[in-house]
């Protein structure tokens, strides 16, 4: 109850994404390869992303 108003914190934010991104590029890769390939290179650019807040 007390955690219901808590605000995320930008690598929370960050890895909300890199799952979504993740999802859709999975999803995509049974239709389209190289659209699954453009997610998956956006995907990876959030991770280095997160590893780089995670250093700090």
């Amino acid at each position: 109850m007390f955690g219901l108003f808590k605000k995320k914190t930008e690598v929370e934010k960050l890895q909300e994404k890199y799952q979504k991104l993740m999802k859709e590029a999975f999803d995509l890769s049974k239709i389209n390869r190289s659209e699954s390939d453009n997610k998956y290179a956006e995907a990876d650019e959030v991770q280095k992303q997160i590893e780089k807040l995670n250093e700090k």
